[in-house]
């Protein structure tokens, strides 16, 4: 049997698998920050497959070597491009809303791909926030629990309009933002109105490879976003490409419409705005972006701290009609967690 590495004497503790120590819901019952500074092992055997470890505050703990090898995997992503326009990840709603293995292949391209498309569904009003509660809650905003996309008189947001939209994130000016996004189709005669998506993660790595430190700068220089209206006030600061402790993308946030003047000095404001350019014709970048046409009764959704969606222009004659509403990833990453095991 190969040998297993012997981690710390507190972090054996403090994981110790025992019924005195862990409750079978799996939280621990030990208080880790009971557990002596000068902690120290006595002896460790192998016994039957796993390591019996004595400690000096005289506790014995037996841990799986199965468990003791295992190493935390990242996250599956899966950067896309223009090429995938192709072959959409895409499932039929009846079988979705079965709740089986099709749910769970959409739920999976969700999380892998940060967009997955519906087809074939119903154009009853509502819809959409049942498809959310297919794996998780409605996320409910000052928008209501669903909200209508078309054109109406004197919009107080450019969604309502007929008018073109470029790539952007929704709602980067709550705090939280909106982690998901589902749109479906009631109606689409009128004239134009593709969708049009683009992977923000993939994006931001072109420009981390061929210009570091635009990708530095967007990703340190914070950015305050704003929206509001006659019962709404929003407002939000952070960087338009968000890094985790180990410098990989863990959001991009990207809204031209709701981002207020940055306040910089002259030098850095030039900086900036070359980096912030960059990025934005990175994104309507013809290699990156797809671009498709919802039927009445199909439905997308979006992971919208990655997937930049956006919109062609349409005419006024005929109609386009979408419902939308938002979701929290959590809740999906949940049900698929649960479906997969």
């Amino acid at each position: 049997m190969a040998a297993v590495e012997i981690p710390s004497a507190v972090w054996l503790r403090d994981n110790c698998p025992c019924p005195e120590c862990r409750h079978p819901s799996g939280q621990r019952l030990l208080d880790s920050v009971s557990i002596p500074a000068d902690l120290a092992v006595v002896s460790a055997t192998h016994r039957d497959g796993g390591l019996e470890v004595a400690f000096t505050d005289g506790h014995v703990s037996t841990f799986d070597d199965g468990w003791l090898a295992e190493r935390p995997e990242r996250r599956r992503v899966r950067l896309w491009d223009a090429s995938i326009a192709g072959g959409l990840p895409t499932e039929r709603f009846d079988e979705v809303a079965g709740d089986g293995e099709a749910l769970r292949r959409w739920l999976t391209a969700v999380d892998e791909l940060g967009f997955a498309v519906l087809t074939g569904g119903p154009t009853e009003p509502g819809t959409v926030t049942r498809v959310a509660e297919l794996f998780g809650y409605v996320r409910e905003t000052n928008y209501g629990r669903l909200f209508d996309v078309r054109s109406v008189i004197d919009a107080t947001n450019l969604a309502y309009t007929g008018l073109g939209l470029g790539a952007h994130s929704d709602n980067p000016y709550r705090d939280p933002t909106p982690t998901l996004q589902l749109l479906h189709c009631l109606a689409s005669s009128a004239g134009g109105g593709d969708n049009t998506l683009v992977d923000g993660f993939r994006a931001a790595e072109e420009l981390r490879a061929h210009d570091r430190s635009a990708f530095e700068l967007l990703a340190s220089t914070p950015v305050r976003f704003r929206y509001r209206d006659e019962e709404t006030e929003l407002e939000a600061e952070r960087a338009v490409l968000e890094l985790d402790v180990e410098g990989e993308l863990r959001a991009v946030r990207f809204n031209t419409r709701s981002a207020l003047p940055p306040r910089l000095e002259p030098a850095a404001m030039q900086a900036f705005y070359d980096a912030y350019r960059a990025f934005g014709r990175l994104l309507g970048s013809p290699e990156l972006l797809i671009r498709f046409k919802l039927e009445p009764g199909d439905l997308f959704i979006v992971d919208n701290e990655r997937v930049l969606h956006g919109r062609t222009g349409y005419s006024e004659a005929g109609e386009r009609h979408l419902q939308g509403c938002y979701a929290d990833r959590d809740g999906l990453r949940s049900r698929l967690a649960v479906l997969s095991r």
